[in-house]
């Protein structure tokens, strides 16, 4: 039945113009438009399709992560686009000066988001 499909991820954003420009210029990912929606077209994968909402509501989760080789280095580059990071200060997460977690258990890891608010990660796999 649905075992054998090749599922994707999708999301929703209020502006679809703006998440254009930042996956494709800020990130540098390729990105199509089909249909009136936006494919992210990402190595090694099947296409994430992000679609308009107009009663859109930022993800409170991760909707994207991107498993990278070196955080840091990843982190500022992206800040020099002019990507802000989150910091967290938790008890069980919590993030250095850059936005990045180490040692809580999990992966390096650093999140930003998109200009329509959903979260994204950049993170070195274990």
């Amino acid at each position: 039945m649905i075992k054998d499909t090749k599922a994707f991820s999708s999301f929703s954003v209020n502006d679809l113009e703006k998440a254009k420009v930042f996956y494709q210029n800020v990130l540098g990912l390729e990105v199509a438009e089909n249909h009136g929606l936006l494919e992210l077209h990402i190595a090694g994968s099947n296409p994430v399709m992000i679609y308009p909402k107009p009663n859109h509501v930022p993800a409170t989760f991760t909707v994207l992560n991107f498993p990278v080789d070196d955080v840091e280095k990843t982190v500022d580059e992206l800040t020099q686009k002019g990507v802000p990071f989150e910091h967290y200060d938790m008890e069980q997460l919590k993030t250095d000066e850059k936005g990045i977690a180490r040692g809580n258990g999990g992966p390096t890891i650093a999140w930003f988001t998109d200009p329509a608010g959903n979260i994204i990660s950049v993170l070195e796999m274990m």
